[in-house]
């Protein structure tokens, strides 16, 4: 499975320990960048990251920032992405199991490292429940058309 990645400057070295995971975990990764802590904007390496996953060339990604709030909006703003912005464990799972969240936003600033670590492994491991939810994930596909 491939991961697309994408941070701004808040968020390189969060991006970097999970990327570190992700590898050693077997996964495949594409890093969109940034590639360093130095002042960059988060829709530069947030949209092709997305981009990336909303055209089949990556399964899913992940995004980062300071709150991850920005960087889950430029990931949304790309049709057939669902960007979930997770802040525990419990976020994770539900964004995965209630809206098949084919991509995660994290806050570096706001989420320590071992629970964003815990975050992307739970959301990895978690699956769609379908059901009631497939009605749900419908419309917002049709709202983004």
């Amino acid at each position: 499975m491939k991961i697309a990645l994408g941070t701004d400057h808040a968020g390189f070295h969060l991006k970097e320990t999970i990327k570190k995971y992700l590898l050693n975990s077997g996964y495949e990764v594409h890093d969109f960048g940034a590639h360093d802590d130095k002042s960059s904007d988060y829709p530069d390496y947030c949209r092709p990251a997305a981009e990336s996953v909303a055209r089949c060339q990556c399964d899913l990604g992940i995004v980062f920032g300071g709150s991850g709030n920005g960087e889950a909006m430029v990931a949304n703003k790309v049709q057939g992405i669902r960007c979930g912005l997770c802040w525990n464990v419990e976020s994770a799972r539900l964004t995965k199991e209630h809206n098949n969240a084919n991509m995660i936003s994290i806050g570096a600033r706001m989420v320590e490292e071992g629970e964003a670590i815990e975050i992307v492994r739970t959301w990895l491991i978690s699956q769609f429940q379908g059901g009631r939810h497939l009605l749900r994930i419908k419309k917002i596909e049709s709202v983004s058309q």
